[in-house]
């Protein structure tokens, strides 16, 4: 097979990174956290104290960053930055940075090389409307804002952050509100991508609900490769 990408795009919280993990594993295929990325540079961001009304700024600290990503690990400058993006601080952050379209265009390359020809799934914001319009699977995960709090809420708990249930609600509405909204990339729906609703549904429910999509497009794939000869994504 010359490549196959699964593209699941959705808010905050919606299980995108979870539920690709799980399908990654599943079927052997690359995963690449599209949101670590940005979250790398928030924290950079942060470090170097940047003024955030001037984004520009934002955009010139690309020059100075070199972002790694070594199985489930992340990288920022050669540190190991896999606990440091995971803060509210950096999650509040990082919906700024993706509003800087220097940002996005460079990272935007940077997954679209590390997929190309790859067995790939990638979640993010605009996976299937963007990076990937052309991948052969394409889901738009969706969850109420409550229950998404609950889930944000509940792996901050876990990881001893303190916060409080009500301030991360805020959070995932803001950032809804800002994904939804910016310039540069907008969180929607892809005309073709799959909406599946994980309000009610465990990772295995969600997942299961996916792979029966995967199978499917799998099998019409390898038979269009059989009859074609295949091409290869560019």
């Amino acid at each position: 097979m010359k490549g196959f990408t699964v593209a699941i795009d959705g808010p905050a919280g919606s299980g995108k990174s979870t539920i690709a993990k799980v399908l990654a594993k599943k079927y052997g295929f690359t995963y690449l956290d599209t949101g670590a990325m940005y979250r790398m540079m928030a924290l950079y961001a942060i470090e170097k104290r940047l003024d955030w009304n001037k984004p520009g700024d934002l955009a010139r600290l690309l020059g100075e960053t070199t972002l790694d990503i070594r199985k489930e690990n992340f990288f920022l400058n050669g540190e190991d930055v896999t606990r440091s993006i995971r803060t509210p601080e950096v999650t509040e952050k990082s919906s700024p940075v993706s509003t800087v379209r220097e940002v996005r265009e460079k990272l935007v390359e940077q997954q679209r090389r590390i997929g190309r020809g790859k067995e790939i799934i990638l979640d993010g914001r605009d996976i299937g409307t963007v990076v990937f319009p052309e991948a052969q699977v394409k889901i738009f995960l969706v969850a109420s804002p409550e229950e998404r709090a609950a889930r944000r809420f509940k792996e901050y708990r876990e990881k001893n952050i303190a916060c409080t249930y009500e301030e991360v609600l805020e959070d995932i509405r803001n950032r809804d509100r800002i994904d939804s909204t910016r310039k540069e990339s907008p969180l929607r729906k892809a005309v073709d991508a799959v909406e599946i609703d994980t309000s009610h549904m465990t990772i295995e429910e969600a997942a299961g609900a996916i792979s029966a999509l995967i199978d499917s497009r799998l099998r019409d794939y390898t038979s269009s490769e059989n009859i074609g000869g295949g091409h290869e994504i560019l």
